[in-house]
């Protein structure tokens, strides 16, 4: 914080003016202040003097002030009216005078007003009349001997009779002087050598500057924000250096992105002469002055009270490089979704002056990597912590709920995942409710979101086009947890350009990868995707695109209702559930694509299955062999027959010339891998755990874009057959916890394009030769083989 001028502030060389006052609290817009100025001060010094002619001079610009202090107080401690007034005043202001530290209430008082600035964010203001700044910081020179006379007091007093209040006056004492250093490291006022009335005049001025000053209202209760703001602070470094810094925070919607940066905007609103907080970009760009709109509501911020009128976007640009590009200004520029946007905005480095702090907020990273910040900041899910405060607070008005509400309280914030907007939405919703109305709003979530969370979310959706919409619904029905890249290659089957518009849904917050590789989602954006697909036909799900509810699922499959409309079909079952179906349910899916029936039994024709399928996953399939007529799909990218009843794969091979993914993992009988010779497109051959697999067919030598075999825990799998060593895609090989496998063959390196080799827990005793010629072989695969080989050599523990 500046002082007013620099005639009225502490010397530049003085450390009194180092450190800026704390802005008002976050929410400083809607707290009901009490009076605007607290003034502190020692009566015998001033009261009839500088206080008065302050007190009249500030009452005479319209600034409620309280200053009859000494009228409150009693007895040894500050008394509670006193506190409640300290605490509802705006400003605090110090006069420090020579007697003041004399005074135990007006230490007292002072000790009240540094918490509040701490607390409260209250700003306070020391004026230094007719005493020297540097005493008051260190307690020397008169305030010294204040402080002898207290040290004296607290001795005479208590001695060592009674030692418990001997130690808390010192502890008192020390309380004090930490005060004094901390408002005299504050920018203030030194009267020094003034004209007292000119002086007057300049704090008064400083003091209606600052309470005209506009702070924005953050949250109702902001919980959790401080440490946010921290991190984002620390990556902004206000007041390091003249270098402008542009900072992206990005976050999905409700996260809670705009929350920070309005705190943001508040704690660094006095570090800048010249600031801005565009807020809502994205919906005022919609109108059709939209655009213009945002560049009159920029300029206006900054130049203030000068009001510029821009007819044009393009001279709008101009008019902020020009009129903006020498200014240091802190600039919010909330909720983007177009890089026009910022464009229009003049957002570049270039266009503001030195020391200039930028800040976009927004749920689409590639907007932030366009614009080259400086610093991309991912806004966080609440931990469960965090969230319980933040709802508690919205359903019961305090951080104490009722205990009878608490098993219920932990459900609804599991159910927000962490999202301040639903934590928020929720909390308001069932506050004053019943215990029956909570269970009964729980039972609902279940069937349908929240409308108010669902529009929120449902903005990042809107903004997609039709296949990026198509790839993210078949994700949320479909594909959260499995592998991201079988699933790039099934969506890519059915002719949806998965590989580029993974990465716009990731930029956009709406799916993310776990270390796993595993394709993740948030549940609330999860359900409004859900929401999404249960909105085409309410009340006829065989009319939906996909199909997902088990109830829905079974109606339909009943019923045998199924339509065209349907392209996504899956049915989880346990192995216990023992339900059976007819292959006629499935006649009029002429569109259907995705298909997974997990422990079903079907009965039937094989050839009732749409033609158009890519994805087949029928998990606990329960034959022995699949038959002939089985598997007539020429669209196949997938096929996931895990935890099968399966002795042999197939009989008959059929040409599958798209199929690109086959796992068998878990089959417990299958004694050989399928004749993979009519399967030329084949990348992933997934075995896990096949625990009667002693032998890979020789066709697997037939597979040139083979890339991943996967033979973990193939515990009577002793070697690989020749022809697997001609192969020169493959670039991952597992044979971990192959305990008979013994023999890795010298052609080993001839695998050129292998990067992970894992063999722990097999029986090979020797590491070929050729291994070291593998130029893309990773460090990893290279130490565990030598650990292998360590172990195997030093054989079993004898422990």
């Amino acid at each position: 914080m500046k002082p007013s001028s620099s005639s009225s502030s502490l010397p530049p060389s003085s450390p009194s003016s180092s450190s800026p006052p704390l802005v008002p609290p976050s929410s400083s817009s809607s707290q009901h202040w009490i009076y605007d100025v607290f003034l502190s001060f020692r009566g015998e010094d001033t009261r009839r003097t500088f206080t008065d002619h302050l007190y009249v001079a500030l009452d005479r610009a319209g600034v409620r002030t309280f200053r009859d202090a000494e009228g409150l107080r009693r007895g040894e401690n500050i008394a509670r009216e006193l506190l409640r007034i300290i605490q509802g005043c705006r400003i605090s202001v110090i006069i420090f005078s020579d007697k003041y530290a004399d005074s135990r209430w007006c230490l007292d008082e002072l000790e009240e007003i540094m918490k509040c600035r701490i607390k409260l964010r209250q700003l306070v203001f020391p004026i230094f009349y007719h005493v020297d700044p540097s005493d008051v910081r260190n307690q020397t020179g008169i305030f010294a001997h204040a402080f002898q006379k207290h040290e004296a007091e607290k001795t005479t007093r208590w001695g060592d009779k009674f030692p418990e209040k001997s130690q808390y006056g010192t502890e008192k004492i020390a309380r004090w002087r930490a005060a004094l250093k901390g408002a005299a490291d504050l920018a203030g006022f030194d009267i020094a050598d003034r004209h007292e009335a000119e002086f007057i005049n300049n704090i008064v001025e400083e003091i209606c500057r600052q309470l005209t000053s506009t702070y924005l209202n953050v949250a109702v209760y902001p919980v959790a924000i401080d440490s946010r703001v921290e991190d984002i602070s620390k990556c902004l470094g206000v007041g390091f250096d003249d270098a402008v810094r542009m900072v992206g925070i990005w976050g999905m919607g409700g996260i809670g992105k705009t929350t920070v940066a309005k705190a943001i905007y508040n704690k660094f609103y006095h570090d800048f002469d010249s600031k801005s907080f565009l807020a809502d970009v994205r919906e005022t760009a919609k109108d059709s002055n939209g655009k213009t709109t945002l560049q009159e509501r920029l300029l206006s911020d900054i130049l203030r009270p000068t009001k510029i009128v821009v007819d044009d976007v393009s001279r709008g640009v101009n008019v902020i490089k020009e009129r903006l590009g020498s200014k240091k200004v802190l600039v919010i520029v909330d909720d983007v979704d177009d890089v026009d946007q910022l464009n229009a905005l003049a957002i570049h480095r270039d266009s503001f002056g030195q020391g200039s702090r930028i800040i976009i907020t927004t749920r689409d990273r590639h907007l932030l990597e366009l614009l080259e910040v400086d610093t991309i900041h991912l806004t966080q899910k609440m931990n469960e912590e965090e969230a319980l405060e933040l709802f508690t607070c919205h359903a019961f008005q305090n951080r104490c709920p009722n205990e009878d509400y608490t098993e219920l309280l932990r459900r609804v914030v599991s159910y927000c995942g962490g999202l301040p907007l639903a934590l928020e939405v929720l909390g308001s919703f069932l506050s004053k409710r019943s215990i029956g109305e909570w269970k009964s709003t729980l039972k609902k979530l279940k069937k349908l979101p929240h409308v108010k969370i669902q529009s929120k979310l449902r903005i990042s959706f809107d903004s997609l086009d039709e296949f990026q919409r198509n790839i993210f619904l078949h994700i949320c029905c479909f594909f959260i947890g499995m592998d991201k890249n079988y699933v790039i290659q099934i969506l890519e089957g059915c002719g949806l350009f998965a590989e580029i518009e993974f990465s716009v849904l990731l930029q956009r917050c709406l799916v993310t990868v776990n270390e796993k590789n595993k394709l993740m989602m948030h549940d609330l954006l999860r359900d409004m995707g859900r929401e999404v697909v249960r909105e085409e036909s309410p009340n006829r799900p065989e009319r939906r695109s996909r199909l997902w509810q088990q109830e829905d699922v079974i109606d339909v499959m009943t019923d045998k209702s199924g339509t065209e409309e349907t392209e996504g079909l899956a049915l989880n079952l346990q192995r216990s559930d023992n339900m059976s179906f007819s292959t006629e349910a499935f006649r009029n899916m002429k569109r259907l694509k995705l298909l997974q029936l997990n422990y079903v039994q079907l009965t039937g024709d094989c050839d009732e299955f749409s033609k158009k399928l890519r994805w087949l996953c029928l998990r606990g399939f329960c034959l022995q062999v699949i038959p002939k007529e089985f598997l007539d799909e020429p669209y196949l990218v997938s096929i996931d027959l895990q935890y099968s009843n399966l002795v042999r794969v197939w009989e008959y091979t059929r040409p599958h010339v798209m199929l690109k993914i086959l796992n068998l993992s878990h089959s417990h009988y299958l004694t050989q891998s399928p004749n993979v010779s009519k399967l030329p497109y084949l990348e992933y051959l997934i075995l896990k755990d096949c625990k009667s697999l002693s032998e890979i067919h020789v066709s697997i030598g037939y597979l040139h874009r083979l890339t991943l075999v996967n033979l973990k825990d193939c515990i009577i799998l002793k070697d690989l057959p020749k022809s697997f060593y001609r192969l020169t895609s493959v670039k991952t090989l597992v044979l971990s916890g192959c305990s008979r496998f013994k023999n890795l063959d010298e052609d080993i390196g001839k695998v050129i394009s292998l990067t992970t080799l894992l063999v722990s827990g097999t029986s090979i005793s020797e590491i070929p030769s050729s291994v070291d010629r593998l130029p893309h072989l990773s460090y990893a695969s290279q130490q565990s083989l030598k650990q292998h080989i360590q172990d195997v050599t030093a054989g079993p523990s004898s422990d």
